[in-house]
C-alpha cells in the first residue's frame, strides 16, 4: 500500500465518520433515542450477568426464548441481501444495482444483532471464549453450532469488505475493479444460502424435538427470509427516499414486491403443508403444534400470537400479490410491514418455544419473557439499527457524489 493510498484510506474513514454523525436536530434525536435503548439494554444485561439466566423467563424446559427467536429471524434478514445481490451483480439489473449496497449494509447490521443475541444467550460474556476457534472447545466439524459460528462470521466479513471496497473506490471517484470484488460477490451468494440452512440444520438435527425434526425446515427458512428481508429493505428504502436527497426509482419497489410475494407464497404453501401433516392424522409428535395452534393441557399463551401471525401473513401476501394500489405507498408499505411482522412472530416465538413443549417427559410449561429479556432485546435491536444508520448515511453521500460525477462525464 503506497503512502497516497494510506492517506486516501484515512480520509475515507474520517469523512465517513463525520457524515455518519452529522445531521439535523431530528437525526441527532433519533441517534440519542437509539443510544438510550442501548444503555437500557446494558443495564438489563448487568442484571442478567449478576443473577444468571434465572433473571429471564427461560427455564430448564424452555431453554431458548426471545434471544434465540430473534437470532433465528435475523439470520434470515441477513441472508435476504442476496435477493438484491443476485439481480444487481449477476443479472446486471441497473435499478437494483443502485440500492444493492444498502441491502448489504443492512445485512451487516442484522449479523451484528445475530452475534449479540448469541452472546447474551450464553448468560455471561466470559463463556464466549468457547466460540473462538483454537482457543475454546470448538468441536468442528462435528458440531453444527461450530459451523454456525463460521458461516455467520464469514458472511459478516464478505458483506463488510465488498461494500467497503466499492465505496472506497466511489469515494475516490473511480470505478471499482470488478476482478477484485466479483469472486467475493459470487462467494457471498452461496454463503447467504449456507447461513440460513446451517441455522435450520441446527434445529432439524434434533430427533428428540419432533416439531423441528422436519425436512421442510431448511427450505421454509429460506422462503420466509426471502419474503421478510425484501419487505424490510422496501421499508428502509422508503425512509431513505423520504428523509434524504437520495431518491429511489419506483421500479425498485415493484421488483422487491415481486420477490417478496413469490417467497411469501412459497412460505405459506410450506406452512399449510406442515399444518396438514400435524393435524390430519395427529400422533403424540403433533403435541407441539397442538400447543402452538390450539393450546395443550390448559396452556395456551402462544395461540393468539400464531393466529395473528398467520392472519396478517396471509393478508399481506394477498395485498402484495394483487397490488390493489398499483404500488401506492399507502398500500405497499403497510403490507410490507405486516408481512415482516407476521413472519417475525411465526418464525421467532412461533418456531422456537413450541419445540420445547411438551418436554421429553411430557411436562408443559408456559414461557413469557421477563423485563430483563425484553430490555436486552430492545438494546440489541437498537444497536443493530444504530450500526446500519451509521453505515448507510456516508454510503448515500458517496454514492450521490459518484453518480453526479458519472452524470457530468456522460453529458460531457
Amino acid at each position: 500500500m503506497t503512502k497516497s493510498d494510506m492517506k486516501s484510506a484515512v480520509n475515507f474513514v474520517r469523512d465517513s465518520v463525520a457524515w455518519s454523525l452529522s445531521g439535523g436536530l431530528g437525526y441527532q434525536l433519533y441517534l440519542g433515542i437509539l443510544m438510550l435503548f442501548m444503555v437500557l439494554g446494558l443495564y438489563a444485561y448487568s442484571v442478567q450477568t449478576s443473577q444468571g439466566l434465572a433473571a429471564t423467563g427461560m427455564s430448564d424446559i424452555v431453554s431458548w426464548g426471545l434471544y434465540i427467536s430473534n437470532f433465528t429471524f435475523l439470520v434470515g434478514v441477513a441472508a435476504a441481501a442476496v435477493m438484491l445481490i443476485l439481480p444487481a451483480y449477476v443479472f446486471k439489473d441497473k435499478d437494483l444495482h443502485r440500492v444493492v449496497i444498502i441491502g448489504e449494509l443492512m445485512a451487516v447490521g442484522a449479523l451484528i444483532m445475530c452475534l449479540m443475541f448469541i452472546l447474551v444467550d450464553l448468560g455471561g460474556p466470559e463463556r464466549a471464549w468457547h466460540l473462538i476457534p483454537g482457543i475454546g472447545l470448538f468441536n468442528w466439524p462435528s458440531s453444527i453450532l461450530a459451523w454456525d459460528v463460521i458461516v455467520l462470521n464469514g458472511y459478516l466479513a464478505l458483506n463488510t469488505l465488498v461494500p467497503a471496497y466499492i465505496l472506497f473506490c466511489h469515494y475516490n471517484l473511480r470505478k471499482p475493479d470488478e476482478r477484485k470484488y466479483r469472486p467475493f460477490v459470487f462467494l457471498s451468494i452461496f454463503w447467504a444460502f449456507s447461513i440460513h440452512l446451517v441455522t435450520a440444520f441446527l434445529y432439524e438435527g434434533l430427533p428428540a424435538r419432533p416439531f423441528w425434526n422436519n425436512p421442510l425446515l431448511g427450505p421454509r427458512f429460506l422462503a420466509s427470509a426471502f419474503a421478510a428481508g425484501p419487505a424490510l429493505i422496501m421499508l428502509a428504502l422508503a425512509l431513505i427516499s423520504t428523509f434524504t436527497s437520495f431518491k429511489i426509482e419506483k421500479t425498485v419497489f415493484n421488483k422487491l414486491r415481486i420477490i417478496a410475494v413469490v417467497a411469501a407464497i412459497i412460505n405459506l404453501i410450506m406452512l399449510f403443508s406442515e399444518v396438514f401433516k400435524e393435524f390430519y392424522i395427529p400422533t403424540h409428535h403433533s403435541e407441539s403444534a397442538l400447543y402452538l395452534f390450539f393450546g395443550l393441557k390448559g396452556h395456551a399463551s402462544l395461540v393468539p400470537w400464531i393466529w395473528t401471525a398467520v392472519s396478517i401473513n396471509l393478508a399481506a401476501t394477498i395485498i402484495l400479490a394483487l397490488n390493489p394500489g398499483k404500488n401506492h405507498p399507502l398500500v405497499l408499505f403497510p403490507a410490507a410491514a405486516l408481512l415482516f411482522i407476521g413472519i417475525w412472530i411465526e418464525k421467532g416465538v412461533g418456531l422456537i418455544v413450541p419445540g420445547f413443549i411438551p418436554s421429553p417427559m411430557g411436562e408443559v410449561v408456559d414461557y413469557s419473557p421477563t423485563w430483563v429479556e425484553i430490555c436486552i432485546t430492545l438494546g440489541v435491536l437498537a444497536l443493530g439499527t444504530f450500526v446500519v444508520t451509521l453505515l448507510i448515511r456516508p454510503a448515500l453521500v458517496i454514492e450521490e457524489r459518484f453518480a453526479l460525477q458519472e452524470g457530468s462525464h456522460h453529458h460531457g
